[in-house]
């Protein structure tokens, strides 16, 4: 098999563990809530801490590609993604885990920033627009199978082994990657921006958990509002150090093209709408129509299949249909999608979600294969390490920022109604009702108040659900609109077939 066909499945392969564990993960988290005694803080923090820490370090990873070569940052990758895997499987609080999460996002940052510049350093022509295709359909696969195998792990082994799965694949994909992928780099690598790196992810990890913790604390809070000023500020600094480094991670001059910007921005759209409300979407199926982490999967599968079929026919498409018509449509779809979802009542079967999960997984078919081949035809052929860095910390701050967002307004809407519903409710019954639905509330109630209490927390929680369904319908739109209007071809750097990487290999 041919060089870059090798380099193709690999980085699939890479693709598809890391969504994969994503999409597991959040069929798992009822039965991590109930095992580990988790709080819907905590649960937020199971997928956050993985996007936090992937988000944080991609553009420091991306530059690393460039520099030392793609091939052994990739390696290295999979490597501490590998073994954070295992910690995570023994981990046994949810302390503990969220730690291992966040180890197992510096180890897939390795893997996702250089995953994009190898496909672009080994496709050219039409052979890209086929390679990038066969990565959306990875991406789809990982998202359509995943509810699905971590249904059947979790039933059958524990919820342990959906991250013990992620050990013998990556050992072995670790050993092809040294022996079937070449390590490029460029010719003249550019120093780690320590300073920027340090910025960007205290203020992103600062901006997290002020959002994650608002509710608990109180959002006029001294730990709050430290946390919001503090991440600004950071922010700010963080801006100021990339106009002012020779070498930055983040090019700012690259966000002076309308294409990157729009690209970028429905990278976020479709993150912090779509794939942020899986988590919320898992909690209703099982802490409230009473699924088990199987028949939840099993729900799962219009939305997730279709986002497989559909995308690599999109990835065909890109070579006859402008790639601004497929983020711009196909993002729009996903918001149809998430509005055919709203209108959730107390008495609705899962059957209700089901036409907008038909529409939704249409949508992120289109828009998944556009999104990579845009963020590196966007970007000279020496800065593809950064691109891919760039466009996957967008995914990764807008599922973070999406999670903890919608968490606040969904945390704060349910408190509202319980006491609303339930004067002389139990301390803490908001939160309970958060993580776990009405499920998790009669779990902890007494018998002769049970109807009630369980009323009250179906009529609470699906209030809150619609409420964040609407915010991440528009939150789609918006992605859409901005990437319809400001992709244009004229901003794509063209790749000749044939054509090479001005950079030196080694083998």
């Amino acid at each position: 098999m041919e060089r870059k066909w090798w380099t193709l499945l690999l980085v699939s392969i890479a693709t598809f563990m890391l969504l994969l564990d994503v999409t597991i993960v959040n069929v798992a988290l009822p039965d991590i809530q109930r095992e580990l005694h988790a709080s819907l803080s905590s649960l937020q923090w199971v997928v956050d801490a993985y996007s936090l820490t992937l988000a944080a370090f991609l553009l420091t990873a991306g530059s690393l590609g460039d520099r030392l070569g793609r091939r052994r940052v990739f390696t290295i990758g999979f490597g501490v993604f590998t073994f954070a895997s295992f910690l995570c499987g023994i981990a046994n609080d949810p302390t503990l885990l969220n730690l291992a999460r966040g180890l197992q996002g510096v180890g897939g940052a390795g893997m996702f920033a250089t995953s994009l510049a190898l496909i672009g350093q080994e496709f050219h022509g039409k052979d890209r627009a086929t390679a990038f295709g066969v990565w959306g359909a990875t991406v789809g696969g990982a998202v359509a199978v995943g509810p699905l195998v971590g249904g059947l792990i979790t039933e059958s082994l524990g919820w342990e082994w959906i991250f013990f799965l992620n050990v013998p694949i990556g050992i072995t994909a670790m050993v092809l990657t040294e022996r079937q992928i070449v390590n490029v780099f460029a010719k003249d690598p550019e120093p780690v921006d320590v300073p920027g790196l340090i910025t960007f992810s205290l203020a992103l990890f600062l901006l997290i958990f002020g959002l994650i913790r608002g509710n608990p604390e109180g959002w006029d809070s001294a730990l709050i509002l430290s946390c919001l000023i503090g991440a600004a500020m950071l922010l700010s600094a963080f801006i100021v150090i990339e106009l002012r480094a020779k070498h930055p991670m983040l090019d700012l001059s690259l966000f002076r093209k309308a294409a990157f910007n729009g690209v970028s921005a429905v990278a976020f759209g479709l993150s912090a709408g779509m794939f942020a409300m899986f988590l919320y979407l898992t909690i209703y199926m099982q802490g409230v129509l009473d699924f088990s982490p199987l028949g939840a999967g099993l729900r799962f599968l219009p939305l997730t299949v279709l986002g497989f079929i559909v995308a690599p026919i999109s990835g065909v498409l890109s070579n006859k249909i402008p790639i601004r018509v497929l983020l711009g449509v196909g993002l729009a779809t996903v918001g149809v999608g998430l509005l055919l979802m709203h209108g959730v009542s107390p008495t609705s079967g899962w059957t209700t979600l089901l036409g907008g999960f038909l529409v939704a997984g249409i949508g992120i078919g289109i828009t998944n294969p556009g999104i990579g081949q845009a963020a590196i035809a966007v970007v000279p052929v020496e800065k593809s390490g950064m691109g891919s860095g760039i466009n996957t910390t967008f995914r990764q701050v807008g599922i973070a920022t999406g999670v903890a967002g919608l968490g606040a307004v969904f945390q704060s809407s349910v408190n509202s109604k319980i006491s609303e519903l339930l004067p002389r409710a139990p301390s803490g019954l908001g939160e309970i009702v958060s993580s776990g639905g009405s499920r998790a509330a009669a779990a902890v109630t007494p018998a002769r108040i049970r109807p009630e209490v369980v009323h009250a927390s179906n009529v609470a929680f699906v209030g809150a659900f619609n409420e964040i369904i609407l915010i991440a319908a528009v939150l789609s739109f918006v992605g859409a609109a901005l990437g319809f209007a400001l992709v244009r071809s004229r901003d794509f750097v063209q790749h000749a077939e044939g054509t090479r990487e001005p950079a030196a290999a080694e083998a």
